[in-house]
């Protein structure tokens, strides 16, 4: 009697201390749970009875056992490949082939970076944004490659490509709102699709840089000539300034001598004729002896210095010949005052 007495008291013990045990178990569990932590560069979602609430302070937190859950988000800076995969580095064609607006077809590479900036609406706003957000860009990588040509896309027109589609991405990632904000998207490459479309495209740009060579060196002869050829203008052109102005003076000058002259002739005409008839012979015929007769028999020969070194008889003949000048002198001087 007294055995089974110990034997039911140890059984007692034993579920006693079984559900002392059970107890701490659960005790345990419920304290682990009811715990979390919030890392750099991270936040969490917090579910209490089916309401979303987002906690972004970092450090230890509180919950609920059984009554609140934790999400938690990466709001690091993340990204993902169009059109090629980034383990074998291989062109993904449904992704990278593309036609431009002149209707050649290239093969375009992006890298598009993005991060979350709504856990909310990240997790509970749709079933898989990155998906939403890659069908995005590639709808506007489509759009923009299509508005420009070629050349632009392979050489030129990469960074105005580069900000039109990151224009249009966030415009659409605002009207759907989910939780994911662009942070940039850039052209990794783009090349046609074959290799013999490549070698005439290389063809092509080695034709352009010649035109640009040739461009540059026309440019710089043209900078090497024109100021000789402008100073050579303007030479001429001061020159021709100077000569005009030669020309004004001489006729300026020529103009007050005229009326010099002819206010001299209105107060003596008689005298100015004359001296402008004589004037005028001797610039005729610089050789000519002017034998002036003054009316009284004696008769002057000029010029005198030619007449003073003649001989005798060279005198008497050049007598002669003043006697017949002197005659026609006179005639024609007479003729000239009627």
């Amino acid at each position: 009697m007294e055995k089974k007495f110990d034997k039911g008291k140890a059984l007692a013990r034993a579920k006693y201390v079984a559900i002392g045990i059970g107890i701490l178990i659960v005790i345990a569990i419920l304290g682990t749970g009811m715990w979390y932590q919030i890392e750099e560069q991270e936040e969490a979602v917090v579910v209490t009875l089916g309401e979303a609430k987002a906690v972004s302070e970092k450090g230890l937190h509180f919950k609920l056992p059984l009554i609140q859950q934790v999400h938690k988000v990466n709001t690091t800076i993340q990204g993902f490949p169009i059109g090629y995969d980034t383990a074998t580095n291989e062109t993904v064609d449904d992704e990278a082939v593309m036609i431009t607006s002149d209707y050649n077809f290239i093969n375009a590479d992006f890298f598009v970076e993005y991060r979350i900036s709504d856990p909310v609406k990240y997790l509970y706003a749709s079933d898989s944004p990155e998906d939403i957000l890659k069908n995005i860009a590639q709808s506007c990588i489509r759009t923009v490659i299509a508005s420009y040509d070629v050349d632009s896309v392979l050489t030129t027109g990469k960074s105005e490509i580069q900000a039109a589609i990151k224009e249009m991405i966030l415009d659409k990632l605002e009207t759907q709102d989910i939780g994911l904000d662009l942070v940039n998207i850039t052209i990794q490459d783009s090349e046609p699709p074959t290799q013999e479309i490549m070698q005439a495209f290389k063809a092509v740009e080695t034709a352009k840089q010649g035109k640009d060579t040739a461009l540059n060196n026309a440019n710089k002869y043209r900078n090497e000539k024109l100021p000789a050829a402008k100073a050579q203008a303007d030479e001429i052109v001061q020159d021709a300034e100077a000569k005009k102005q030669t020309r004004i003076n001489e006729a300026e000058a020529q103009v007050a001598r005229f009326n010099a002259m002819y206010e001299e002739y209105e107060k003596n005409p008689t005298v100015t004729k004359q001296r402008m008839f004589f004037e005028a012979m001797e610039d005729v015929l610089p050789d000519l002896k002017v034998i002036i007769d003054e009316g009284n028999g004696v008769q002057k020969v000029l010029p005198l210095e030619p007449f003073a070194e003649m001989t005798q008889p060279q005198q008497d003949e050049a007598a002669g010949e003043t006697q017949q000048t002197g005659d026609t002198a006179a005639q024609t001087g007479s003729g000239t005052q009627r």
